[in-house]
């Protein structure tokens, strides 16, 4: 099939290189010149495992084409994604003006033949009849300039037939393993009333339901949750304010653990084996950050308000969230008493492992406060250390291995849980340490090898 991916970040690139691998004809779309011209040079512009590779077949298949024109996209696409990103504003609402705009741009460059618009943005309640609304703006504005140029009259969005139909199909994606969920997903939400639309999109998704690019090929096709748009778009906040309100609980149960004695690490594993629970979120840390939580968390708080409900177990969930980041700076106090004058190495910089991405990351608070605390900031990162991202950090020296990010510390944070940081030389490193003091910010190393390496080791519950 023929698809247009509008957008390039995590979502649509990832969105448009899996489905060039499994045989469409994909054109992805972006406005930013350079990071075009790297993408047709086969460079991702952003880290994700697998990605680079999955581009680079693409592009020797011919399967996927990068550009600038957004008409060219949208003649040549039989589906078009609008994967363009929706951050939050100040009061918590998703900024949708890239949305608006690329569909309004769809909608100048419609000319004929059915086309299915696919908002894979995250876009708030109800915005699936507001992108029809844009798009037929959009063919409301192109049919005046032509008759404009024609001497005809004007023609309003209610005279136009539109030859379209729009799809909610929100994305379940996690950074650092966004290929693997594209091929082998839970599930695939698609929200519309049109049929036509619907069997489309099954038709487009078939090769990843039947599972013929999946780690294990041999399990059940992937089931597909046909469902109305404002459901489908509901579905996507409400799973990731469940999994960001399972990881506040966990923590909340944590602080407690921590002074009643109690092992939290037991203690998810003994509530996690409950079928109605599960094990996955329930790893206490400091807390979840990243462009997904906080801002599907803060959306669906603010919808909810818009119509006239509070949402308290949400904004308790943000609330937790927001002091558990500041327990590693509590720890380092107990440990280190007056931070003024010492210096703290972070393990760790971006909000989970496997990713480049550094939206609302947990070590920017901390890094933050420990400045203003008068401590002096190092850390290291296997991404950020590498690569020019650490250049816009300010208040922290990013070393480029674990050995000089020992040298001279006070303390260790571990604040991301990079599967190399538990394969590191900590008996070297606390050789290296004025104060050989170790916070585990995600309980992922283990306590009795940290000691025997030489740390006083302080986990999170435990």
């Amino acid at each position: 099939m023929r698809v247009c991916v509008i957008g390039t970040g995590y979502v649509g690139l990832v969105t448009g290189a899996c489905l060039a691998h499994v045989g469409h004809d994909v054109i992805c779309v972006d406005n930013n010149e350079e990071k075009v011209k790297m993408m047709k040079a086969g460079r991702s512009p952003i880290f994700e495992p697998g990605l680079s590779e999955i581009m680079e077949s693409a592009i020797e298949a011919g399967t996927i084409e990068f550009t600038t024109d957004l008409g060219a996209g949208v003649n040549h696409g039989e589906i078009l994604f609008i994967a363009v990103g929706t951050p939050p504003l100040p009061t918590g609402e998703s900024d949708t003006r890239y949305v608006e705009a690329v569909a309004r741009g769809i909608g100048t460059h419609l000319q004929g033949g059915y086309k299915v618009i696919v908002n894979k943005s995250t876009v708030p309640i109800g915005s699936g009849d507001w992108v029809r609304m844009i798009v037929l703006d959009g063919m409301a504005e192109r049919q005046k300039s032509l008759a404009g140029d024609s001497g005809s009259a004007d023609v309003t969005p209610t005279d136009i037939v539109a030859e379209f139909d729009v799809v909610s199909n929100p994305e379940f994606l996690r950074e650092g393993s966004a290929v693997y969920d594209t091929f082998n997903p839970d599930r695939i939400v698609l929200g519309s009333n049109a049929s036509k639309a619907l069997a489309m999109m099954q038709e487009l998704y078939a090769p990843i339901t039947q599972r013929k690019f999946a780690e294990d090929p041999s399990l059940p096709a992937v089931p597909v949750v046909m469902t109305d748009l404002n459901s489908a778009e509901m579905i996507k906040y409400a799973a990731n304010s469940f999994l960001a309100t399972k990881i506040s609980f966990i923590n909340e149960v944590a602080n407690i653990c921590d002074r009643v004695g109690a092992d939290v690490t037991q203690v998810a594993q003994g509530i996690g084996l409950d079928s109605r629970i599960g094990g996955k979120f329930l790893q206490a840390g400091i807390g979840w950050g990243g462009s997904c939580f906080p801002k599907d968390v803060s959306a669906l708080v603010h919808t909810a308000d818009d119509y006239g409900y509070e949402a308290q177990l949400l904004k308790a969930a943000v609330e937790v969230n927001q002091r558990q980041r500041l327990l590693a700076l509590e720890k380092l106090q107990k440990e280190l008493k007056i931070l003024k004058g010492k210096t703290v190495g972070l393990l760790g910089l971006t909000f989970k492992p496997d990713t480049d991405d550094m939206r609302d990351a947990p070590s920017l608070l901390l890094i933050e406060n420990l400045n203003r605390l008068g401590a002096k900031v190092k850390a290291y990162d296997p991404i950020v250390s590498s690569s020019g991202l650490r250049d816009g950090l300010t208040g922290v020296l990013v070393e480029t291995d674990p050995e000089r990010l020992a040298d001279g510390c006070d303390a260790l944070v571990l604040v991301t849980d990079w599967k190399q940081f538990q394969s590191l030389d900590y008996g070297n490193m606390a050789k290296q340490m004025q104060n050989p003091v170790l916070i585990d910010g995600r309980n992922f190393l283990n306590r009795e090898e940290m000691e025997k390496a030489g740390f006083r080791y302080v986990g999170i519950g435990h």
